[in-house]
């Protein structure tokens, strides 16, 4: 029977879970992560939420370079070496010899990684005219919003074990970019198998990766179910068993982690992290969050296509209060779209200050001095950069109501949510990021670029001189000189109010004192490949 994508009801399938994997299992190497939300799929070139990459190319897949563990270095992964030519526009990656792909119910593979799946993964992605994509089209927002589509010029194979990628312009982001989570390589001869089978859709219900864990079995809303892949290239994962138990509920996430009924945690709630400091069978790892939580303002709904409304709504907001109620001392109030740790980020730029008489002038300047209806989406899971969504919709509320803005509160489920956002369907959104590669374009390209409209860009923003700005940035490696060019992108971003950024907040990660070899990631994805229990 194929159990992949079978509901069954949350509260059976917890007590299951409990039962078979910590009661039959005893001290059995099987590890459970009670995580906050369902994967969208498992195709990771398709996704850009946090969610959905934990569950699929941390766990699934591998990239040719990938970031070392708990840091933002670049290091060796399918790929043990590379060169780049001296005008920056040439990459050669020699790939790992003797890499296996996963051995399914759905596949066998018959040989081992080589260049043709690397190039079959990056031109699904950027070649319309590509075979599987023409047969099952899919949209790669993340390769779009990073320009790879628009800027990889040839894609060649000098050998079995050789990739060498043209650009046609200098992208000092680039090698960062192949580390992250949407360029995680597909099996071509998986690919080839579904094509001729007509169904490719698999690809994103049954994945089959090079990573240190394989999927055995999916159910939505409740959990998912892998084993330690025995032949993975840099050796058999410590744990057996690894088990997202999907627990969308903070307090029942902190519940079961006290219980024992889970080894860690997603996204605790600041009254929760105080708790689990006290409590001596748990231990709580955080660092400052390479994030940033916001509002989006659509600039292609009426009345927030006019600056003066934007800007009121800026003004309208009390950050203070949202800091004191909602983080609890776990943030800090947001000004730019990037986080105060990344380089680049400009101390110039000032805030609007929080004064509601001056929102209800811009309002009546801009023709509503009666303020208007709107929407406002609250965040339906907690993410790193906001612990509590609905909260957070609330007050915001309250302080659109004391100028004239009555905003009715929306809510959907968290794929949902996503797709009608960037269908671009909100007025104001609830949404936030959290770095991928450490490098401001991460964040200013693929959250407020010409681009990233219609992908992760919910503002549907496109200003001239924004695109301009992050663009030369991208197309120089100048440290100094992409400095200069996004501190005055920023500028650019503050005046025209496309965003009310909202926080940055520290980065939480509760377990249980047994879990051993775990380290936070800069980038708020969760991996267990080097986690033992002792």
């Amino acid at each position: 029977m194929n159990t992949m994508h079978r509901v069954i009801r949350h509260t059976l399938a917890a007590t299951a879970l409990a039962a078979t994997a910590l009661g039959a299992q005893g001290a059995s190497t099987t590890l459970i992560y009670c995580s906050e939300g369902s994967p969208e799929g498992f195709d990771p070139a398709r996704y850009t939420a946090g969610t959905t990459f934990d569950a699929s190319s941390q766990a699934i897949f591998n990239r040719i370079v990938q970031f070392e563990r708990g840091g933002t270095r670049i290091e060796p992964a399918l790929a043990e070496r590379w060169t780049i030519s001296p005008d920056g526009l040439v990459y050669t990656f020699n790939l790992r010899k003797g890499v296996k792909f996963h051995t399914t119910e759905w596949f066998k593979p018959t040989r081992e990684l080589n260049a043709d799946d690397v190039i079959f993964t990056l031109d699904r992605m950027i070649n319309k005219e590509n075979a599987f994509r023409k047969a099952f089209p899919a949209s790669f927002e993340y390769a779009s919003d990073m320009g790879l589509d628009t800027n990889i010029a040839k894609l060649e194979k000098p050998d079995a074990l050789t990739v060498r990628i043209t650009l046609k312009t200098l992208d000092a982001a680039f090698l960062a970019d192949l580390a992250m989570d949407f360029a995680s390589i597909q099996s071509a001869e998986y690919a080839d198998q579904l094509l001729k089978a007509g169904t490719g859709n698999d690809l994103n219900t049954k994945p089959v990766g090079t990573g240190p864990f394989v999927l055995k079995r999916y159910d939505k809303d409740a959990q998912i179910r892998y084993a330690a892949f025995p032949a993975y290239w840099a050796g058999k994962p410590a744990i057996d068993n690894l088990i997202f138990a999907i627990t969308t509920d903070s307090a029942v996430r902190a519940q079961k982690l006290k219980a024992g009924e889970c080894h860690v945690s997603a996204y605790p709630k600041p009254a929760e992290v105080e708790s689990m400091k006290k409590d001596p069978r748990i231990k709580l790892l955080h660092q400052p969050g390479l994030n940033v939580g916001y509002l989006s303002l659509n600039v292609t709904h009426k009345p927030f296509d006019n600056r003066d409304v934007r800007q009121a709504i800026n003004m309208a907001i009390n950050k203070q209060s949202l800091m004191s109620a909602v983080y609890q001392g776990a943030g800090t109030v947001a000004v730019n779209p990037i986080p105060p740790t990344m380089w680049s980020y400009n101390k110039a730029v000032k805030d609007y200050e929080y004064n509601p008489e001056k929102a209800k002038a811009l309002l009546a300047k801009a023709g509503f001095p009666n303020g208007f209806e709107t929407k406002l989406w609250a965040l339906p899971v907690q993410r790193p950069y906001n612990p509590n969504g609905q909260q957070t919709a609330e007050l915001i509320q309250s302080d659109l109501a004391k100028v004239g803005i009555k905003a009715q509160i929306v809510k959907y489920e968290w794929a949902e949510y996503l797709k009608r956002g960037k269908a671009g369907e909100s007025d104001i959104g609830m949404f936030g990021w959290n770095g991928d590669n450490g490098d401001p374009d991460n964040f200013l390209a693929v959250l407020l670029g010409c681009a990233a409209v219609g992908g992760s860009n919910y503002a549907q923003w496109c200003d001239p001189e924004f695109d301009s700005l992050i663009t030369k940035a991208k197309q120089t490696a100048d440290v100094a000189q992409r400095t200069k060019l996004y501190e005055t992108a920023q500028e650019v971003v503050k005046r025209q109010a496309p965003w009310v950024p909202l926080a940055h907040s520290v980065m939480y990660q509760p377990m249980l004192q047994n879990v051993e070899g775990y380290k936070l990631s800069p980038f708020a994805s969760v991996q267990f490949f080097g986690v033992r229990l002792k």
